[in-house]
């Protein structure tokens, strides 16, 4: 019998919770790692686990907890098939815990895509106290996070667009993290099949970045892929800046966007960087859509506002719709954002400033 803990039963003298955590996992072993794990931060506290779906069930619903930790592979119902059900009838943060083979990338992805607000993978090893604390910390910001009911995905129709346009096609630029799985998904589903060219750094490990993409490449209409160093970048195209140890950054000659691949630095935070990708673009500024959506932290926020003030537009998601409001509100702060949008307004907006910056491309030119 899986061990179920009710946060009145075992909360350690002189301490208040703050956030109620329970550990879906089907090993008894993962459960009490974590559970020593998470105990070290004062903001966490267990409040209960359990080894399958069905028990799962009945410890969410007695406990109310303000994050799910949850495995990929459990016995009888999957995690895929629990999270699916769970985001249907009881919307809750959830981190999943997952190894690193292909299907478990696979899977996690499809998960994030569901709604689940991180993945983590499991270490090699539990002695590293650097994963330890930031296995806690980012357990933390999921349960700080918003969630949302799925909505349906919309396919628009295509944006109406200059039949005579100029050589200075836009390209747009998107910033995501925490979140921006599930985020980017609804916003590509809503872009123009036929619009400009799309760039994204969205934090996410290498393995599971690779997933990302072939899944968005075979639901969608775009020709969608991992970037590379020299790909040229054409209309009806996106591309994301692959998690393999360096930067991905554009550049243009003779009027034709391409990617660039740049070694990271020890200081850099991220990599792949939103601010190295939106830093790339600055000489060209008038010409790029830069979007910020959900993300924990500030990754992209300065270089936002300098492609702002040279011409960019910038977009960035309100609090109300993002995930983890941290991202977007660091660009909106510094004035990097023309204008905030409803995650299900974005796709239409990045459509038609493209539409409008094609129109007066063309009037400049004389076209």
């Amino acid at each position: 019998m899986t061990e179920v803990r009710h946060p009145l039963m075992a909360v350690p003298a002189g301490r208040t919770p703050t956030k109620k955590v329970v550990i879906v996992d089907d090993s008894s072993l993962v459960r009490k790692w974590l559970r020593i794990v998470l105990s070290k931060n004062p903001q966490l506290f267990v409040a209960g686990e359990a080894g399958t779906a069905h028990e799962a069930r009945r410890v969410i619903k007695s406990i109310q907890p303000d994050v799910v930790m949850l495995d990929i592979e459990m016995p009888g119902m999957s995690g895929l098939e629990f999270l699916d059900k769970l985001m249907r009838l009881y919307p809750v943060p959830v981190v999943m815990f997952s190894g690193m083979t292909e299907g478990d990338s696979d899977a996690t992805v499809r998960a994030l895509m569901l709604g689940a607000v991180d993945c983590l993978q499991k270490p090699r090893t539990g002695n590293d106290i650097k994963s330890q604390d930031m296995i806690a910390k980012r357990v933390y910001a999921a349960a700080c996070s918003r969630v949302h009911k799925r909505a349906a995905l919309q396919t628009i129709a295509p944006q109406p667009v200059v039949t005579r346009q100029s050589n200075r096609e836009p390209l747009v630029m998107i910033g995501a993290s925490t979140g921006g799985v599930a985020a980017l998904e609804t916003v590509i589903a809503g872009l123009d099949p036929h619009g400009p060219p799309v760039i994204i750094v969205q934090h996410m490990p290498g393995p599971y970045l690779i997933s990302f993409c072939k899944l968005l490449d075979h639901k969608f209409q775009q020709d969608i892929q991992l970037a590379q160093d020299g790909l040229v970048l054409r209309a009806g195209q996106i591309v994301l800046a692959p998690a393999a140890g360096q930067h991905t950054e554009i550049m243009r000659k003779n009027g034709v966007w391409s990617c660039r691949s740049r070694d990271r630095s020890d200081k850099d935070l991220h990599c792949p960087s939103v601010h190295r990708l939106f830093q790339s673009g600055l000489s060209d500024a008038s010409d790029i859509i830069a979007v910020m959506l959900t993300g924990l932290g500030r990754d992209g926020a300065d270089a936002m506002k300098a492609l702002h003030d040279a011409g960019a537009i910038g977009l960035g998601q309100d609090a109300q719709s993002s995930t983890v409001y941290g991202m977007p509100r660091a660009a909106w702060a510094l004035g990097a954002v023309s204008k905030q949008l409803s995650l299900a307004d974005m796709a239409t907006a990045i459509n038609q400033a493209a539409v409008e910056h094609r129109l007066n491309s063309a009037i400049s030119q004389g076209l």
